[in-house]
């Protein structure tokens, strides 16, 4: 993955996780797996539990310890209110972006073709 796609991850991920959750609780292997599934492919495992630290800290899951019958107990992750309004800042905040840099491309594409002319 190159850099800029890195750097423009890492403002998204966390957005990109909250709307899984949105779709279901899950514990950080799982959510990893399901990021992979949606072609995030590069992402390092440690990078979604990072996240997840910060995202709990934050108050916008909340956490239940459910029993593993391979080890420890797991942390299963679920979207609260807190975090529900989050996610929907995150999509107001997307669209804006999204809408305002394709009319830039847009912008430049065409006088990129004006000036071929």
């Amino acid at each position: 993955m190159g850099k800029q796609m890195t750097e423009m991850l890492k403002g998204t991920l966390e957005g990109i996780v909250l709307t899984l959750l949105a779709e279901k609780p899950a514990y950080g292997y799982e959510i990893t797996t399901r990021i992979r599934d949606h072609g995030f492919t590069e992402i390092a495992e440690g990078t979604i539990y990072a996240l997840l630290v910060r995202i709990e800290q934050k108050k916008l899951v909340d956490v239940e310890k459910v029993p593993s019958e391979k080890g420890p107990p797991r942390k299963v992750y679920s979207l609260n209110a807190a975090g529900t309004q989050e996610l929907e800042e995150f999509w107001k905040t997307w669209s804006f972006l999204a809408q305002h840099i394709e009319r830039l491309n847009t912008n430049n594409t065409d006088s990129t073709t004006n000036k071929e002319n």
